[in-house]
């Protein structure tokens, strides 16, 4: 689950990571308030203002800019709020800006020059160890950096039984070039946000930049949260901070159904029970010249209710040229998949204008065959692998 902004740094500061103080708005005179307050609170002069959408890269489709008094907090909130803000990370069409945050101005003049770090907390799956990715170069593209320069990328793997160890987030600071007070507060930083990274059950904290003030104290100007979807039932308050504005609706209605749906980009509907099978399933697809156009596991159930909301879920994408369902009967027969199927069918009527292919195998497969097959309905049967790649071939040319 992707949080905004305002709500990662919530959780960073609720485990004592240092971020750049804000107030979040909705509309032009919110903004006005919530930098009015800041104000009050921080003594800021300046505010930024910071667009909330889940994706990166919100400065380059002005998403991100420097407001100098009320007046331009006003003009600026009014033109971002309500824009669809194209980013690196978005779709051509882009993302509606609902809220922006009003942010204090940490780039104040010191003894010293303000510097940004790039930093990020992650599982490296090929170890099975938790891994901080730091750089020097903070405020770019982590990925601009990985390919032009990647000597300037810093990992340092944690072992979760151990967690991080002093040793290790002194030598992050060391690597940053960082000495004095800046060195001794790096250190607590990085201690602070891996606690905070395990204790919140995320798997992704990604702070750019990490921000070395012009009198040393080091906080996060910005922040990019993913929680575990696995581990919210152990946060309820932030299970809360869901915002199904910033999901595709079709998987956040799939997921109200008990259904789990990733949308994608082709011209085959997908209907399977099991993870495994069904990443098998759009490799037939693949091989048999489509392109799968979702994931779509049904999981053990496959009654005539819950195949006519896979139906409908898969026909809403107006690329889908055609849909295999592809179950293995194990727990449950495949003849009472069959009659899921035929009775979902009949239910939606002319709403069905694509082909489908179905393969059961399993407990009672003839049996599912034989009352697909006599259906009368525009269903085909197959039994193996190659004979449903053969039918989804066909009806695609």
């Amino acid at each position: 689950m992707n949080l905004h902004e305002y709500q990662g740094k919530e959780i960073l500061n609720s485990f004592g990571v240092r971020i750049q103080r804000g107030i979040v708005a909705s509309t032009p005179q919110e903004a006005v308030d919530a930098a009015k307050k800041l104000t009050e609170e921080t003594g800021t002069g300046w505010h930024v203002v910071k667009a909330q959408v889940h994706a990166g890269g919100r400065g380059k489709g002005g998403g991100v800019k420097l407001a100098k008094n009320l007046k331009e907090v006003e003009q600026i909130a009014d033109d971002i709020i309500g824009m669809q803000l194209v980013t690196p990370q978005t779709s051509a069409e882009g993302k509606k800006v609902h809220q922006v945050l009003i942010a204090e101005d940490v780039y104040y003049p010191g003894d010293s020059e303000p510097n940004e770090f790039y930093m990020s907390v992650l599982l490296n799956r090929a170890t099975g160890k938790n891994m901080i990715m730091y750089s020097t170069e903070g405020g770019m593209d982590i990925e601009t950096v990985a390919e032009e320069t990647p000597h300037l990328i810093f990992t340092e793997e944690v072992d979760p039984a151990l967690g991080l160890l002093p040793f290790q987030a002194r030598k992050v600071a060391f690597n940053l070039g960082l000495s004095g007070n800046a060195f001794k507060e790096m250190t607590k930083f990085v201690t602070a946000l891996y606690t905070a990274y395990v204790k919140s059950d995320s798997s992704l904290f990604e702070i750019n930049p990490v921000l070395k003030t012009s009198d040393d104290k080091i906080m996060a100007v910005d922040a990019k949260v993913t929680l575990d979807d696995n581990a919210l039932f152990r946060h309820k308050d932030y299970e809360a901070m869901r915002d199904e504005r910033e999901e595709n609706p079709t998987e956040v209605e799939a997921k109200k159904a008990g259904l789990s749906y990733v949308d994608l980009d082709g011209n085959v509907g997908c209907m399977v029970n099991g993870a495994g099978l069904a990443m098998a399933t759009m490799d037939l697809i693949k091989f048999a010249g489509g392109e799968p156009a979702n994931f779509l596991d049904v999981g053990g159930t496959a009654d005539a209710k819950r195949v006519e909301e896979a139906f409908r879920l898969i026909l809403r994408d107006p690329n889908v040229e055609a849909i295999l369902v592809n179950i293995f009967g194990g727990i449950v027969r495949c003849d009472r998949v069959a009659q899921g199927i035929i009775d979902a069918y009949k239910n939606m009527g002319d709403e069905i204008k694509v082909p489908i292919i179905v393969r059961l195998q399993g407990t009672n497969a003839d049996v599912a065959k034989e009352m697909i097959d006599n259906s009368g309905l525009n269903v085909e049967s197959a039994v193996e692998f190659k004979e449903a790649a053969d039918k989804v071939q066909k009806v695609l040319a």
